[in-house]
């Protein structure tokens, strides 16, 4: 498989496609929220660095695949709907609406919330509006729940076991994205440092498993 190229694009991202789900996933890695807009002095919330994982206990089992539709994260003060985020006519991966009322992005190209796999929703941090969806994800600790509410009624509901700020450069696509052979979630957001010339240098990503179904 060959190796991608580093993001390198100002303004709005997009990501190359199709190397296969990992290597798309990485790209998304890359550069996956808009760069941010920088104005707002305080910054989002920088989670403290990531413990490593607990041992998984009892899960349930992996539901059928339904489709995103809202995910509540009560650390982060997130209740938003949740759009697919699919390919554009060029072939690139384009980010969810950065207006009001700031949906997050499910990644099609990953597997559904709650289904086998590893399961990939984006949102902008910031925006020229002020702060956007994902603005408080970096304030996520660890235990703290995530419900990924779907189109056939159920929820799965996550817990997490990880937060963590990882750069873009040298993004660590298959420690974030891998298949752990359970349901599991990642939500990720821009992070680290804002620089005029190239935006945020970093994702905040938060690690969770699918520990109940509602």
């Amino acid at each position: 498989m060959t190796e991608p190229r580093p993001f390198d694009r100002l303004g709005p991202p997009s990501w190359p496609a199709p190397w296969g789900i990992l290597v798309l996933l990485l790209l998304a890695g890359l550069a996956l929220i808009r760069n941010g807009s920088g104005e707002f002095d305080s910054g989002p919330p920088q989670p403290a660095p990531a413990a490593p994982p607990a041992a998984a206990g009892a899960a349930p089992a992996a539901l059928p695949a339904s489709p995103a539709v809202r995910v509540r994260v009560p650390g982060a003060g997130v209740d938003a709907p949740v759009r697919p985020v699919g390919l554009d006519e060029a072939g690139w991966i384009g980010p969810p609406p950065a207006r009001a009322p700031h949906p997050a992005g499910w990644f099609t190209g990953s597997p559904a919330p709650g289904t086998r796999g590893t399961s990939v929703l984006v949102g902008h941090v910031d925006g020229t509006e002020g702060p956007a969806v994902f603005h408080g994800l970096g304030a996520v600790e660890k235990g703290g729940r995530v419900e990924v509410a779907r189109a056939d009624g159920r929820a799965a509901v996550f817990t997490v076991y990880g937060v963590d700020v990882v750069p873009k450069k040298g993004f660590p696509a298959r420690r974030v994205y891998g298949d752990t052979g359970r349901p599991e979630l990642r939500l990720i957001t821009c992070g680290g440092t804002y620089r005029s010339a190239g935006g945020y240098d970093a994702n905040v990503v938060v690690f969770a498993r699918l520990s109940a179904v509602t």
